[in-house]
This record gives C-alpha cells, structure tokens and sequence, in this order.
C-alpha cells in the first residue's frame, strides 16, 4: 500500500522519522522484576494451606475454599482476615479480648507451619511465565524475584516455578530489616542486577507489590486472573511487549504504575 503525504500526515508518519528513537530506545529495558505472587497463585495454594494446617492445630472445625480466602484477601492484613471469619463463624465474639488473643495464636501457628507447607506446595507457574523469562535471560535483560517469605522456601518455589540459572537475583525477608520502608525489597534487587529503576519493569501480584514498585521508582504490571484489567497470565507475552509496556509511563509524561 502506498502512503501518500496526505495520508502521512494523518497517520503522522514521516520517512524521516524512521530515525527517530522511540519511546521504548529512549527508555531501555534493563531488567524485570517478579514478586513472588506474580509468578503462581502463592496465596491459595500456599498461605491458604497454611492457615487451614493452623485452624485444625487450634481444633477449630473450618476450612478456607480458594473462593473464600479469595474474597478475604480484600483485607489487608492476615489478623483481620482470621478476626473476620471467626466473627463470621460466631467463635468468641463475646469477648474482643479473647478474640484477639485467638486471632494471634492462630497466625503465629500460621507462621511457624508455613514453611514446612511451601515447601511441599504443589504450585504452578503461571501461563507463560517460564517463556517469558526465558526471553529475557536470552535478550540480556537481567530478571529479579523479590518476596516477603523467608529464603528457606522461597529458592526452592522460584526454582520450581521458573527452572534453575535463569534468575540473577532473590531478595527475601531474611535479607531486609523488619522496619525496611516499602519498596526495599525492589531497591535491593535492582542495585545486586546494577539496574536503574527507571529502566526497569516490575510485574506484581497484588495491589502491594504495586505500591512496592511505585515506591521504589518502577513502573508495575499487575497479574491477576481475579483483578478486572489485570493481566491473567504472561501467556505470548515476550521482552518486546515489556519494553512497549515499560515506555507507556514516559509516553504519559508520568512513572506511576502500569495496569
């Protein structure tokens, strides 16, 4: 098809703009980062174990479905999520006391089972997760993990997940101080990778790791089959994509976070 100067101008299309960098030149793509959520469902299928695991230690007779703990986790907090069942269940709504001695029995239980559960989760990668991260490994873009759970069990899942030698840098909570502000976690694995946050791309699986990545200074693509506009999967998603996804921020004039 011939483009005529007319229709070139509409278009804005000029033979000499094929010079031009892009927004994607201008901005390189150094490295991706993952939280721990955005590479499989760790929630339901490990923390939602772990929680059951805990109620039947505390001879409670209740379970989490994945459809329930799913709408729990509107909540922000671990604590209010087991308050609200308990309520929901009718267990020691009589005293707010004792009902919060319960709440932290039960996820201090929580804790000291969870890694024993992670370790022997049966967990998923996400559609086209190793793929991806295959291509970026090949293209020279330097690829983190980044997790709030200990490194006892978070190597093992992301070798799991992802395969071996294909990830440069896991930061865990055993790496951070308990009061490390938000985004610590991205500052760390962005400066082990030597990567600028500004040329880097966070991919996070819930509304905190979004928060995470602003505050460190990324832009962030949210991955959840639950969340309307989220992504679902990384199913034909490759680096070229990351790269047109990292430029939209610096196309919209802002570094706020990318849906």
């Amino acid at each position: 098809m011939t483009i005529t100067p007319d229709k070139a101008w509409r278009a804005g299309r000029f033979w000499w703009d094929s010079s031009r960098p892009s927004p994607a030149d201008s901005h390189p793509l150094s490295a991706v980062v993952f939280d721990l959520d955005a590479l499989g469902d760790v929630e339901c299928g490990g923390h939602r174990l772990a929680f059951n695991a805990a109620f039947a230690a505390h001879g409670l007779g209740l379970t989490w479905s994945a459809t329930r703990y799913r709408k729990l986790l509107a909540l922000p907090d671990e604590r209010q999520r087991v308050a609200a069942e308990l309520r929901a269940r009718g267990v020691c709504t009589e005293c707010d006391v004792l009902l919060k001695v319960l709440v932290e029995q039960i996820c201090a239980t929580k804790s000291r089972l969870l890694d024993a559960v992670m370790l022997g989760a049966d967990l998923d990668a996400r559609a086209g997760l190793v793929d991806l991260v295959t291509d970026a490994f090949t293209a020279g873009v330097a690829v983190g993990v980044v997790s709030t759970g200990r490194r006892q069990w978070v190597e093992p899942l992301v070798r799991q997940l992802v395969g071996d030698g294909l990830i440069q840098t896991v930061v865990t909570a055993d790496d951070l101080p308990p009061t490390a502000p938000l985004g610590a976690g991205f500052r760390m694995a962005l400066a082990e990778m030597g990567a600028p946050a500004h040329d880097s791309l966070a991919f996070t699986g819930s509304g905190d790791g979004v928060r995470g990545a602003a505050a460190a200074g990324m832009p962030a693509v949210l991955v959840d089959p639950e969340v309307a506009g989220a992504r679902a999967d990384y199913d034909g998603l490759r680096v070229a994509d990351c790269r047109r996804l990292h430029a939209e921020p610096w196309v919209r004039g802002s570094r706020s976070a990318a849906a």
